[in-house]
């Protein structure tokens, strides 16, 4: 299955509304919260937080992981035999988690903070994922994530191991040096 029909799929609307009562049980059932969180903030190093996180993009990475188009290895069990309406429902469940900031985030570097807002401008990120960094539909929430994990996803993308429904980020990563997604992670992952 093509990016583009995983995505359409993603998108398209579901015979059932999503339920995040059930998404619940599913995360539950999934053991979620080992990796995510108990409310879906990680304790775990390079294990993104999903609380709060746009709806769409949970489902569509959901999507991507089970389809083997984004490869996880920690993600291939959880993923196994998971319906579309289960996706959903767990996307509803991150969703509508409270986002919060990780108390043990520690203190801006004033360098760090300056160079990523920085090159945030120059990218124009807040374009897409809003002057608040909180995402929108299939746009990730930003800010309130792990330092670590958005290190390792900018980093990921600028060196093309990380694929999705387009190469915009890709792109927009493209030259960045591995201080540059440094500082733009710390920027980021101090966003209120």
């Amino acid at each position: 299955m093509g990016a583009a029909a995983v995505m359409a799929a993603a998108l398209a609307f579901s015979a059932q509304a999503q339920d995040a009562a059930r998404g619940a049980a599913l995360a539950e059932a999934r053991n979620c919260a080992q990796c995510h969180g108990p409310r879906g903030v990680s304790d775990t190093p390079i294990i993104p937080s999903l609380a709060g996180q746009q709806a769409e993009f949970t489902t569509l990475q959901l999507i991507l992981f089970r389809e083997g188009i984004r490869r996880v290895p920690a993600m291939v069990e959880p993923m196994r035999g998971m319906s579309d309406q289960q996706i959903e429902d767990l996307a509803a469940w991150f969703a509508s988690l409270p986002s919060e900031r990780r108390a043990d985030r520690g203190p801006a570097n004033p360098a760090l903070m300056a160079r990523g807002a920085e090159i945030s401008a120059g990218r124009n990120c807040n374009a897409c994922h809003l002057p608040t960094y909180a995402g929108r539909a299939n746009i990730p929430r930003i800010n309130h994530q792990r330092e670590d994990f958005l290190e390792h996803t900018l980093a990921e993308y600028r060196d093309g191991a990380r694929v999705g429904t387009d190469t915009n980020m890709n792109g927009l990563m493209n030259g960045l040096t591995d201080g540059d997604i440094r500082a733009l992670a710390h920027f980021l992952a101090h966003q209120e």
